[in-house]
């Protein structure tokens, strides 16, 4: 709109705004008035009065474009404005595009993957996932390969279009760890693909049986059918990747998941874990972790303590964890 206010528009000339009440005309003052810039207090006045008619309009869709490019953290203007897109059965490819620059240029921003995820669950417009959808994903990973946002949006993409065996999912999480092998977010996501509960829509089902209560701590997780070649090539990448940095925790966790997963004891990786402890040094305080877990299982009291013991001065920063599990160890016995 340029130099012009809403105020001397024309086209808002039958808009009677509403101002903001932010309790300064009341009998108790606000502790801390925020100080908004003109142009906003005004674009916001006529924005509640558009939405207290409900209006559907081309104007009003305009003016929700406005408010989000002064506050995109604005969530009731980002629900208004789909609303109004589904109203005027707008063309939402165009808006993803839109979208996409907003993305890029506000990374942190949770109101823009939530209006996102809102525009794809409308199976009319989007029976299947858009094609450039995991392209402009990647763009977002390149700026930051571990935004929460993305990746929460990406798992939710995987439920809604059933995409777990899809290729270019794997191939994107191989890609972002090949470029950063401790990116924990990719491993999450690989686990999913992999090992994840396909029959729930619920963003938190990262394990089967997660939130079944009925379910024994020693179950949760553990898949009822099990393709044995593809956990044995997923405990492989789990190990080469701990070979390029064996203090990186992810792939030691994501091992832990596969095993869990395939109804297989950490006892399986013992000979794998030994070779970090080897020869008096520790090369992996993670590697020391797993031995103590094993042994402990078996009964080795003693063996176990003294591993957990030894992880006391390897990793000093969680000495008082170590030394809750040498007590729960010596409690069990």
């Amino acid at each position: 709109m340029g130099e012009t206010t809403y105020s001397t528009d024309p086209e808002w000339a039958d808009v009677t705004p509403i101002e903001l009440d932010d309790g300064s005309n009341s009998s108790v003052m606000p502790l801390a008035s925020i100080a908004y810039p003109p142009e906003y207090l005004e674009a916001t006045s006529y924005l509640r009065a558009v939405m207290a008619a409900n209006e559907m309009s081309e104007r009003a869709l305009k003016l929700t474009e406005a408010v989000i490019s002064m506050n995109p953290a604005h969530y009731t203007v980002w629900i208004y404005r789909a609303k109004i897109l589904f109203a005027l059965n707008k063309d939402l490819n165009e808006e993803l595009d839109w979208l996409n620059d907003v993305s890029l240029k506000y990374l942190k921003n949770y109101q823009i993957w939530h209006h996102r995820q809102v525009l794809l669950s409308s199976k009319p417009h989007f029976p299947t996932i858009p094609a450039k959808e995991t392209t402009f994903l990647m763009e977002m990973f390149a700026q930051d390969s571990k935004n929460y946002h993305v990746w929460t949006y990406r798992h939710w993409l995987v439920r809604h279009f059933k995409l777990w065996d899809s290729p270019q999912e794997l191939q994107d999480v191989e890609y972002l760890l090949k470029a950063d092998i401790r990116n924990n977010s990719a491993w999450n996501h690989r686990y999913m693909l992999r090992f994840g509960p396909r029959d729930t829509d619920s963003p938190d089902a990262g394990m089967v049986n997660a939130g079944d209560i009925e379910k024994m701590p020693s179950e949760k997780g553990r898949l009822t059918v099990v393709d044995e070649e593809m956990v044995d090539a997923e405990l492989k990448f789990a190990q080469e990747a701990i070979l390029r940095a064996p203090e990186n925790m992810s792939p030691w966790s994501y091992a832990k998941g596969v095993l869990r997963a395939a109804g297989r004891g950490l006892e399986e990786w013992e000979g794998f874990a030994g070779k970090f402890v080897e020869g008096g040094g520790v090369k992996s305080s993670h590697a020391v972790e797993w031995l103590a877990c094993v042994v402990a299982e078996r009964g080795e009291k003693e063996e176990a303590v003294r591993l957990f013991g030894m992880l006391e001065e390897v990793d000093p920063i969680r000495k008082n964890y170590w030394g809750y599990r040498i007590k729960s160890v010596e409690a069990a016995a």
